[in-house]
């Protein structure tokens, strides 16, 4: 058996060998059109050599140069993987035409050295003349909505959302403080968030990495959750209070949820149900490890599904919680492959959803109750334009304005974020440093 330190040099892999197999990866993802995780999952499986370091510096390689896709092949003139990688590695790692030739140099594991065109592409790198769906690196169809959304600002608004996200924990004030979290994990660099006052941030390493958050007692203690500010405030901006009752309409894993528990002291009862029970899954673990103990989950089951485990909760809710379905346009500096993989059709398919979902919620809120629509979507169609077809439809339901929802939820300092397309609130890495929300009250008389 050969000793620790030489199974380390053997299965380290050289800078230059990691960025051959980034573009290898790209190449497979573009070509079977799969998700990213499932194309690194797959290269790891059948290259055992490659170390643990390895594979987080080649899954980096990769989402960064996806996150800068469109303007990357601006750049370099062309839409290969070896020029989404070229282009992207000056915008993200800072590094000069010579720093990137050296690593491209086309021996071994190399990839191929580059040509007078590459350097040349990357000397001039500009995007001065380039459309809006490439300066801001979003999908060309989604153009028009993003101009819609954001007018003047919706290059800098899609260039954030190509940009590397931080890790944002949610401390469960079940179990300890912010100030006792924060010591906890000062030796991370956590430091408080700007808007959420239960809320940590941790900024990426120079490499993008983030910390292995399960190796950590406060993490597996339950002291903190991961959960982006963006989303801590959609929950806060609930107000829920102790002794309500809740209906958690899309749970999904529980973030929310258990935000939403910890706001009512474990008191009163939380309704936590999704259309797909498989969703719900890790929210068992997560409410045993918080010690979130007034959380009823109810997965849907037989002929009637969701229909079957609401038919008890018609006008008795004081508070509906609508963490719609959606196109995910707010969370893609996390999921940066999935913008690429958006189709128009999912668009319009998450838009009925909205509309069942705020139906049934509407169902389930009594007089006098609250239903808070939330979406980590940019689009309007999603969120301003589906509040005003629910409106349309109903009598006795009116929605908050942003300054209105902020001062109920004790956090006026918000108001700044209001919409200017409607009610509600909306949030974006460009104008809050969160991911995008967009969070609307509903009231119903």
């Amino acid at each position: 058996m050969r000793p620790n330190h030489v199974r380390k040099i053997v299965n380290e892999m050289t800078p230059a060998a990691r960025l051959a197999a980034a573009i290898e990866v790209l190449e497979d993802v573009e070509a079977r059109r799969r998700p990213v995780a499932d194309a690194l999952k797959e290269w790891g499986l059948k290259r055992r050599f490659a170390g643990s370091k390895d594979r987080a510096a080649i899954a980096n390689h990769v989402y960064d140069a996806l996150r800068l896709r469109d303007s990357a092949r601006w750049i370099m003139g062309e839409n290969s993987a070896r020029a989404t990688l070229l282009g992207s590695l000056g915008r993200v790692r800072g590094w000069s035409v010579e720093e990137i030739a050296a690593l491209f140099y086309g021996e071994g594991h190399a990839p191929a050295a580059l040509t007078e065109a590459e350097r040349g592409r990357l000397a001039a790198a500009s995007l001065d003349a380039a459309p809006l769906h490439v300066a801001a690196d979003i999908p060309e169809w989604l153009a028009p909505s993003f101009a819609a959304a954001y007018g003047e600002n919706a290059g800098a608004e899609g260039a954030a959302l190509a940009g590397r996200a931080p890790v944002d924990l949610r401390v469960n004030l079940l179990k300890t403080t912010r100030e006792k979290a924060l010591a906890a994990l000062a030796h991370l660099g956590a430091g408080p968030t700007p808007f959420s006052p239960v809320g940590l941030r941790i900024l990426p390493n120079a490499e993008g990495r983030a910390p292995a958050l399960s190796a950590e007692p406060a993490y597996a203690k339950g002291l903190v959750e991961v959960q982006d500010e963006g989303s801590q405030l959609a929950a806060l901006l609930a107000a829920a209070s102790p002794g309500d009752q809740l209906l958690d309409l899309c749970a999904g894993g529980g973030g929310k949820t258990l935000a939403l528990a910890a706001m009512m002291e474990n008191r009163g009862q939380i309704y936590a149900t999704d259309s797909d029970g498989r969703r719900l899954m890790p929210i068992y673990d997560r409410l045993e490890r918080a010690g979130a103990r007034n959380v009823q989950v109810r997965a849907p089951r037989g002929r009637d599904g969701l229909a079957a485990v609401l038919a008890d909760l018609e006008a008795r809710c004081d508070l509906v919680m609508v963490d719609a379905p959606c196109t995910g346009t707010g969370a893609w500096r996390r999921n940066p492959d999935a913008k690429w993989r958006v189709r128009p059709g999912a668009l319009e398919q998450r838009i009925a959803d909205q509309d069942r979902v705020l139906a049934q919620a509407a169902r389930c809120v009594r007089p006098g109750g609250m239903i808070v629509y939330v979406t980590c979507s940019a689009l309007i169609d999603e969120n301003e334009a589906r509040v005003a077809a629910f409106l349309a439809e109903r009598q006795g339901f009116e929605a908050l304005t942003g300054e209105a929802l902020a001062k109920r939820a004790g956090l006026p300092d918000l108001a700044r974020f209001a919409s200017r397309h409607g009610p509600g609130l909306r949030l974006s890495p460009a104008t809050s440093g969160t991911d995008g929300f967009y969070v609307c009250g509903v009231a119903r008389g």
